[in-house]
Parts: C-alpha cells; sequence; structure tokens
C-alpha cells in the first residue's frame, strides 16, 4: 500500500492509540464537511449564484458537460492538494474546494427537489445516513480488506460518465434503472473508502482519507434524491 510518510504509518499499522485518533479526526472532518456544504449551498441558494447556473444550463444540454468537466478537473486538483503530506493548509484548501464544486453541481438538483416537496431533501438524507452507517457498521466489524473494488470502481466509474455524457448529447433519460446502479456504485465506495481509510492513508493524513469518504458519501446522496424525486414525478 501506498505509504506518503515514513513518520506516520498506515492505521492498520499505527498504535491502537494513534489508529483510533485518526479514525475519529478523519469521521470529525466528513462530518465539518457535510455541514460546510450546508453551509455553502444555502448560501448558493439564497444569491445570485443559483440565477446564474440557472442560465447557464438553459443554454443547452452541452453546458452540463461543461459543469461536469469543470467539476472533475475540481475534483482531480481538490485530491491531489488534500494528499499533500507537507501542507496543512494545501490539504483544507483541496477540501474546501472539493466542497464548493460539490455544492455547484448540487444546485439545480436540489432547487428541483425543493420545488416537488419540502420533504424530499430531509428523507433523501436519512436514508443516506441509514446506508452509510450500515455499511461502515460492515466495514469496521468485518475488518475485511475492501481495496480489491478499486479495479471495479474506476471502470464502473468510466462507464457511468459515458453514459451520463451519451445521454446530454443524445438527449436520452438515463431513468430510476441507472440511478438505482449508482446507489450501488456509491455504496461500493464507501465500503472501498472506509477500507482506505485503514490500508491507505497514513495517520497524519486524515484530511485526505475524510475527502475520499466524503466524496462517496455524496455520490450516494445525490442518486437516493434523484430516486426519490423520479418517484415523486410518477
Amino acid at each position: 500500500m501506498k505509504q506518503f510518510d515514513l513518520a506516520y504509518p498506515i492505521a492498520a499499522d499505527a498504535q491502537p492509540e494513534h489508529r483510533a485518533q485518526f479514525i475519529a479526526r478523519t469521521y470529525g472532518h466528513v462530518a465539518g464537511a457535510v455541514m460546510a456544504f450546508i453551509v455553502v449551498e444555502y448560501i448558493f441558494l439564497h444569491s445570485i449564484v443559483a440565477e446564474l447556473m440557472i442560465r447557464f444550463l438553459g443554454i443547452g444540454r452541452l453546458s452540463w458537460l461543461v459543469v461536469l468537466g469543470l467539476f472533475m478537473g475540481a475534483s482531480w486538483f481538490a485530491h491531489r492538494l488534500a494528499e499533500n503530506p507537507g501542507s496543512a493548509g494545501r490539504q483544507y484548501a483541496g477540501l474546501g474546494i472539493f466542497i464548493v464544486a460539490e455544492a455547484l453541481v448540487f444546485l439545480p438538483l436540489i432547487l428541483i427537489a425543493t420545488t416537488l416537496a419540502n420533504d424530499l431533501l430531509p428523507l433523501a438524507a436519512g436514508i443516506t445516513g441509514m446506508l452509510f452507517l450500515g455499511l461502515t457498521t460492515v466495514a469496521f466489524t468485518t475488518k475485511k480488506d475492501f481495496s480489491f473494488l478499486g479495479t471495479a470502481l474506476k471502470i464502473g466509474g468510466f462507464v457511468a460518465m459515458g453514459l451520463i455524457g451519451a445521454s446530454l448529447l443524445v438527449g436520452f433519460e438515463m431513468g430510476l434503472l441507472f440511478a438505482g446502479g449508482m446507489v450501488v456504485f456509491a455504496s461500493a465506495a464507501i465500503l472501498y473508502e472506509t477500507s482506505q481509510i485503514m490500508h491507505k492513508y497514513g495517520t497524519n493524513q486524515h484530511v485526505a482519507a475524510s475527502l475520499g469518504l466524503f466524496a462517496s458519501v455524496m455520490l450516494l446522496f445525490y442518486y437516493v434524491l434523484m430516486i426519490l424525486m423520479g418517484s415523486r414525478r410518477d
């Protein structure tokens, strides 16, 4: 496994008290990232950002491709910053960039969800929280290394992005079946990222570890919300 700083062993090899501190910091940062996302999203919803996003997406289907392309670029850059072991400032800058990028990508979906029903967002958040708790419990109680999911997730990610790109170019609806598949994909990503917390990151890399897990949780939330919205429309 990759180890960034020999002075800080990966969590699985660390002393129990150091491992426990690392895990607590990581999940504390995930919770903090979720709270920061809510705050940033609220600011966007009540500012000119929401109007500008709607106008831009109204230009045409290709505008969504631009948004997704920018999000992927921001995500890559954020991960690179967060995995810098020598600078806490860069690590937190990476996490902050990713939170803002997530808030922008979620903005259109949340605008639509709030017009459909007031209970959609808390319901989606509750379902996501229960799934996350269950998956985290499985990962820690079984003590299984889910790193083997990495290759499948990479392939699945490319397939998903290809399908999304094709749907935007051609104009066909992905439907609830695709959203359900993405919920399974995001669940596997949570298992993988939880395993990575123990088997990849040094005990000084709680920011990078939290970013990876936060990204998977938000992906799960996105498609849980999509499914709930689709069911309400039907």
